[in-house]
């Protein structure tokens, strides 16, 4: 049932880096595509960096020049490298793929739990 985790996310003071992990299941890793989103408190979930299939990599105006994203095809893990981190970057941080259109999932995709990334400074 589980098709994504997360994990990484720690507490961390402004300026410094964290490496933010997200292990996929065959079938959501086999969708060629993912998203990092994050959600801070009482703000909405936006879009962090997605990864199409071909391997470009799309950033936030936020993340670009700060953050990677990246795929380990042999461990079917995904990496979000944060970097010169800002308390303002201090959100939960969601792994999302894709499902297949016959997944009950299809219509939202598939989520990770969620990891906590705090930055004070």
């Amino acid at each position: 049932q589980v098709q994504l985790v997360e994990s990484g996310g720690d507490l961390v003071q402004a300026g410094g880096s964290l490496r933010l992990s997200c292990v996929a299941s065959e079938i959501a890793w086999s969708m060629n595509a993912m998203a990092w989103y994050r959600q801070a408190p009482e703000k909405q979930r936006e879009l962090v960096a997605a990864i199409s299939g071909d391997g470009s990599v799309y950033y936030e105006d936020f993340a670009e020049g700060r953050f990677t994203f990246s795929r380990d095809n042999a461990k079917k893990t995904a990496h979000l490298q944060m970097n010169d981190l800002r308390p303002d970057d201090t959100a939960v941080y969601y792994c999302n793929a894709p499902a297949p259109v016959w997944s009950e999932q299809a219509d939202v995709g598939y989520w990770g739990q969620g990891t906590q990334v705090t930055v004070f400074s």
